[in-house]
């Protein structure tokens, strides 16, 4: 009998187009396993070796010949197969290992590297932030030590000052410059044990009245308060700076609530110019700076008259090392002496007088220390402020000791002499 299934595929095909289907999906980058092979040839022989009984139809059944049913082999789609087998492995990756990490959760990771740069990064910018809080600290602290070191030395002028004049008596100009050093220097050494001295001297030095009389009392000044505050403004206008002061400090006292503004700014005028006056006119340094520094109670000073001030102060500071310290002075006048060149003290010294000297006296010094040649130097500078015999003398000598050691002598070279030539003989 002629089998109608000759032309259909044998199970063996069927098996080998299968397998074929299956390796040509999968990438050959991810093989299975051991675990998954054996489910898959598990599966794969599930499948074809069912045996199902399946009545065939009429157009492909041959003539019965009255035998029980025939068990006929199934052979399912190669569609099924291949879905089956595909989620046979997909089962076998689920349970035999661990779902591989997709891309996006790669990149999420974080390297250890990026974790080393992060922290070096935050490491730098700390260490910068640190390093702006210490230079700010370290600045604060250098100006601070400024303004003390600045406060230092004109509390020791004023001290020193304070000194002579309780040496000469003068015990109210004595008070009032060590009140003023106190208060820039509450710890200066010894200021208020003289402050003391001098207010004990002040009071047993007045002079005793024989017989007591009776003090006339001031004549009280009936002007209302308007009436004062204009004459103080007319005193201003006349440049009668201490008068003003007066009669605006009586103001203040009796009418303490009275305009109290307008009269601080008329107290500024009247110290700020008294203080001008003093130090230009009267050649008042001290005077001057202690009325600039009152007026500096009422407001900041201009910058023309901060800067007279601080002239004030150096002229000072220069003057305190007279016939101590050369080099201090000439170093403190260096400063006043091209800015204010005509300013003076109570000596009739200009600052340009002093500067001249004062470089003549260092530069003695130098020669003394065999340095010429910077002695030169400090001669030419004292020449040039107009000098004498003297100066032009210890120029000389400097210039000859500097520019004689720097001159080196010339070795005399001998005049080449002609070789005489043999005369051939015949």
């Amino acid at each position: 009998m002629q089998n109608s299934k000759t032309d259909q595929p044998t199970p063996e095909e069927i098996d080998s187009q299968r397998s074929s289907q299956v390796e040509g999906r999968d990438s050959p980058s991810e093989s299975a396993s051991a675990p998954e092979e054996e489910t898959l040839a598990a599966t794969r022989e599930h499948f074809t070796s069912s045996t199902l009984p399946i009545r065939p139809s009429p157009a492909q059944t041959p003539p019965s010949t009255g035998g029980p049913e025939e068990t006929v082999r199934l052979s399912l789609p190669s569609e099924v197969h291949l879905q089956a087998t595909q989620a046979v492995t997909l089962a076998g990756q689920g349970k035999g290992r661990p779902p591989s990490a997709s891309p996006q959760s790669t990149k999420q990771r974080a390297s250890p590297l990026g974790w080393v740069m992060l922290i070096g990064i935050l490491g730098l910018i700390g260490t910068a932030f640190l390093s702006a809080i210490a230079g700010y600290a370290s600045g604060v602290n250098a100006r601070r030590a400024a303004a003390a070191t600045q406060a230092g030395l004109v509390a020791k002028e004023q001290y020193e000052l304070a000194l002579q004049e309780i040496a000469n008596q003068e015990y109210g100009r004595a008070r009032q410059r060590l009140e003023y050093v106190i208060q820039i220097a509450p710890d200066y050494p010894g200021a208020a044990e003289k402050l003391a001295e001098v207010i004990f001297q002040a009071s047993i030095t007045a002079t005793p009245t024989i017989a007591p009389s009776p003090t006339p009392s001031p004549t009280p000044d009936l002007r209302s308060a308007t009436e004062r505050l204009e004459a103080a403004r007319q005193l201003i206008n006349n440049s009668q700076w201490a008068a003003a002061i007066d009669t605006l400090l009586l103001l203040r006292k009796a009418e303490p609530n009275f305009q109290p503004a307008v009269v601080d700014g008329l107290l500024y005028l009247a110290y700020r110019n008294s203080g001008r006056d003093k130090i230009l006119k009267e050649a008042n340094l001290e005077g001057g700076i202690y009325d600039l520094t009152l007026a500096e109670k009422f407001g900041p000073l201009d910058t023309e008259t901060k800067g007279l001030q601080n002239w004030a102060r150096l002229y000072l500071l220069g003057a305190s090392y007279w016939d101590v310290d050369w080099g201090q002075v000439v170093y403190y006048f260096a400063q006043v002496a091209p800015a204010v060149p005509n300013l003076r003290d109570a000596t009739g010294w200009t600052a340009t007088d002093r500067y001249r000297i004062a470089l003549g006296k260092y530069a003695e010094q130098l020669l003394a220390r065999r340095e010429w040649c910077q002695a030169m130097e400090i001669y030419q500078q004292a020449l040039s402020y107009g000098g004498d015999a003297s100066l032009q003398e210890g120029y000389n000598r400097a210039y000859e000791r500097c520019v004689g050691a720097q001159e080196t002598p010339t070795p005399s070279v001998p005049l080449p002499t002609e070789t005489p030539t043999e005369t051939p003989q015949p």
